[in-house]
């Protein structure tokens, strides 16, 4: 059993691979020995999380998660002296309806002397998840239902039996829902880990989690999708050949940041911030184009080394003398007629107003579709309405399935996705899903994701790069700036970008 590490890139399974594995193992082993090892683990890690817990809940289900709690509440109880520790169990089915490893796990706990009743006990000090597994769907208005909501919303601590119940192990959908009062949550995943507790709502309901594979070789199945690492060493970045000169970290232009005009509604904040990013995160040069009309600065006085160009002069080079392009931070209407003249950029970040004018453009979705057999990398990096908008959708269809969104917009493109928001998703063609491990809710301000993607620009300029591996590490090292970010601090894009280091 250990706990998770948002540098160690761990496989994911989803409830498939996880059956599957499951499947395979029992099979080589005696009768009920995976349940057994899975409530040992669950009560040991309850034990060294709360040793001084008097009176516990162990709220069981119907099926084998029920089954992993019993036997989790016969241990808790034989480990403290008679009459110390008061262990509750709630748990509602009969015996005869029970899975086999269930029941068995009941037998058990009844002959330990493990007290099972039909209602919860007041103010316990530490409450054991165990009512539903990866084989719930959705929740009904039943009575395990309410129990499920009842646990969701206690002020003790919760220790959730393999995931939260009523959390999608696929996909983080939350059935149940976050309780504003909820208090301290663990999660003890059993076997594998599943993607559903690292994004939409799998991380809020979850909280820490840790893994027992409860003796499951590590290749027991193909992972579904991959979560953590790619953070960026710790040490100071190598300082590169003495002979190199601006030119060898790369260049990025930055076409966005929509002028005033005619308008009156500026958004030259967007690309500055994207601009300013690339610059921090390492790239030797970084041009910047402000699109629509209206009197351009000629520099930032924050930052003197960017370098201002009309959108003509930037795109009207010859089209392999820019490597990078990051077009659509800001720019409003204004950037969907220079978008043509940027999908001919090798590598191509497009982000915000670019993809709402990608989206609503048919003609520039087929010159977007056709750069992945010229052998140019695309990377789209939407929130989940800019993400519906391209797929023809609802946000709420993508934060259904984000990994399912994401390989779709992948497929359709070709190009590496980096779906935006809790736990983010990059996909790439060929390749299982990543999860971001790191980043928190301070990233949830105007700005910050302008901030990414000058840093995935800077990461694709730098030489010798694969293009899904550097966006995964801008990703990560953008989320790790807000888990470091100090509390006294309120985070701002303008505060974050200072604080970007090269990748």
């Amino acid at each position: 059993m250990r706990a998770l590490r948002a540098d160690q890139l761990e496989p994911l399974h989803d409830t498939a691979g996880t059956r599957a594995i499951e499947q395979a193992l029992a099979a080589t082993l005696p009768p009920h020995t995976l349940m057994a090892r899975a409530g040992e683990a669950v009560a040991r890690l309850a034990l060294a999380w709360r040793p001084h817990a008097r009176r516990l809940w162990v709220a069981c289900g119907p099926g084998n998660n029920g089954g992993d709690g019993l036997v989790a509440a016969r241990h808790l109880l034989q480990a403290a002296p008679p009459g110390w520790r008061e262990i509750v169990v709630t748990h509602d089915a009969h015996l005869e309806r029970l899975p086999a490893d269930a029941a068995w796990a009941l037998r058990e706990a009844l002959a330990a002397g493990v007290t099972v009743q039909s209602a919860p006990p007041d103010s316990p000090d530490l409450v054991i998840d165990a009512l539903l597994g990866i084989g719930a769907r959705a929740l009904g208005r039943d009575p395990l239902a309410a129990r499920v909501r009842e646990v969701r919303g206690q002020r003790a601590p919760v220790l959730c039996v393999d995931l939260p119940s009523g959390l999608n192990a696929d996909s983080g959908v939350d059935c149940a829902g976050a309780s504003p009062d909820a208090g301290p949550r663990q999660t003890l995943s059993l076997l594998t880990l599943k993607p559903g507790l690292f994004t939409a709502g799998g991380r809020d309901a979850a909280g820490a989690v840790w893994l027992h594979d409860l003796g499951a070789p590590p290749d027991g199945a193909p992972p579904a999708a991959w979560w953590g690492g790619h953070l960026p060493s710790q040490a100071a970045p190598a300082v590169g050949p003495h002979a190199a000169h601006k030119g060898s970290h790369g260049d990025v232009g930055v076409l966005g940041g929509q002028l005033p005009g005619a308008t009156g509604v500026g958004m030259a904040g967007a690309a500055v911030l994207a601009a300013r990013a690339a610059l921090h995160a390492g790239a030797g040069r970084v041009y910047l184009a402000l699109v629509g009309n209206g009197p351009a600065p000629s520099h930032d006085p924050l930052s003197p080394e960017l370098m201002h160009r009309l959108p003509a002069v930037l795109l009207g080079a010859d089209e392999h003398a820019l490597p990078v392009l990051v077009a659509g931070c800001g720019g409003g209407e204004a950037i969907r007629e220079w978008m043509p003249q940027a999908l001919v950029c090798p590598r191509l970040v497009i982000d915000a107003d670019g993809l709402n004018a990608l989206a609503r453009d048919p003609t520039l979705q087929r010159l977007a579709q056709r750069r992945a057999a010229r052998g140019w990398l695309t990377v789209l990096t939407p929130h989940p309405l800019e993400a519906a908008r391209l797929l023809g959708t609802s946000t709420a269809e993508v934060m259904a399935d984000r990994l399912g969104a994401a390989r779709q917009l992948t497929e359709r493109f070709g190009a590496v996705t980096v779906l935006k928001g809790s736990g983010t998703v990059v996909t790439e063609p060929g390749g299982a899903p990543w999860i971001n491990a790191t980043g928190d809710a301070r990233l949830a301000t105007a700005g910050t994701g302008d901030v990414l993607a000058g840093m995935i620009g800077a990461a694709l300029a730098r030489p010798h790069e694969h293009g899904a591996d550097a966006v995964r590490r801008a990703v990560a090292a953008h989320g790790a700036l807000a888990d470091h970010w100090p509390a006294d601090h309120t985070l701002t894009a303008g505060r974050l970008v200072r604080a970007v280091r090269p990748l």
